[in-house]
């Protein structure tokens, strides 16, 4: 994980790397096999990459299920994907990595489940009643077992807490991680013959579904802080091509012969901003960027979003 700062000339990109908690640059690229049965082989070839040149990275994100090599821009990915090609003879497809978003919730409310299934053998119920409140951004997720009385018995507190769990994973609205809530268990049922972990596995995972649903669930993008070091001439641009990206100003350094450029902007925006910065400065400019914040997302970004996850699941 880096901070890359990007340095544009016309003979090469210089980086420079700094430890970041998020990784975001340097410049990425999701790959994957061309041929079915390749998935392996791929893993033990990336490892070596990543073993004899300590600029490329590769990262597995969950979230996105995408695999992603970084390397020091575009000349030194094209070089390993032909080096992957012709020395290993191992041919993959690219993409542009997917951006981190995340889900959450907006205000408390409350949900519940009653799982029961009976069929000729034994049956399955489970009952859980739960509520959910907002947490400060950042936090990720709290799980709580208020419920008294044994209503739920202690063995079954984790089989709850694994259904709540594989909900927040998968996503509720548009397929990404819900983080930045607390989950309180407060009351249940249980039966002593068909109650079993599976039962309340499912309760807990509806029981917080339903509540997501009334707790105005949203979608959140990262945010990061960008530093652009251009010569003067090119400021105007450059602040009005960032203002265009959904992005703000925050303050304006003199520099030797140069200006650096300091403000925020959605990481979704800044998509081979490297080749943008190029153009504008003629190969004069370089920016960094770092993780900020999570934020929320435009309202049509959100439908957009919701709208994608809604077809993807329904082809399933």
């Amino acid at each position: 994980e880096f901070d890359a700062v990007l340095h544009d000339s016309h003979d090469e990109d210089q980086i420079h790397l700094r430890p970041l908690e998020f990784p975001l640059p340097m410049q990425g690229l999701a790959v994957g096999t061309k041929k079915k049965g390749d998935e392996q082989r791929l893993f033990d070839v990336l490892h070596k990459l990543e073993m004899e040149d300590a600029c490329f990275k590769v990262e597995r994100h969950p979230s996105t299920h995408e695999t992603v090599i970084r390397g020091l821009g575009d000349l030194h990915l094209r070089w390993k994907l032909e080096k992957m090609s012709q020395q290993y003879k191992l041919e993959v497809s690219t993409t542009p990595p997917k951006i981190p978003y995340r889900e959450t919730i907006t205000k408390k409310a409350e949900g519940h489940c009653r799982h029961k299934k009976q069929t000729g053998g034994a049956g399955q119920f489970g009952e859980v009643y739960l509520r959910i409140e907002p947490m400060p951004r950042g936090t990720g997720y709290e799980f709580k077992d208020e419920s008294k009385g044994g209503v739920i018995p202690n063995v079954f507190i984790p089989a709850v807490e694994k259904g709540v769990r594989q909900a927040l994973d998968t996503g509720i609205i548009a397929g990404y991680p819900v983080q930045d809530l607390r989950i309180i268990v407060y009351d249940g049922k249980h039966h002593a013959v068909d109650s079993k972990e599976v039962a309340f596995v499912s309760a807990g995972r509806k029981a917080v579904i339903d509540a997501i649903m009334k707790a105005g669930p949203i979608v959140l993008e990262p945010i990061v802080n960008i530093e652009i070091v251009t010569p003067d001439a090119y400021m105007g641009d450059l602040t009005s091509d960032l203002s265009s990206k959904r992005g703000h100003i925050t303050g304006t350094t003199g520099r030797t012969g140069a200006l650096a450029i300091s403000g925020q902007v959605p990481l979704s925006e800044l998509s081979d901003y490297q080749s943008r910065l190029r153009s504008v400065t003629g190969g004069h400019g370089s920016y960094s960027i770092e993780y900020s914040h999570y934020a929320a997302v435009p309202v049509q970004t959100q439908q957009q979003l919701m709208s994608q996850f809604k077809a993807v699941a329904e082809e399933d």
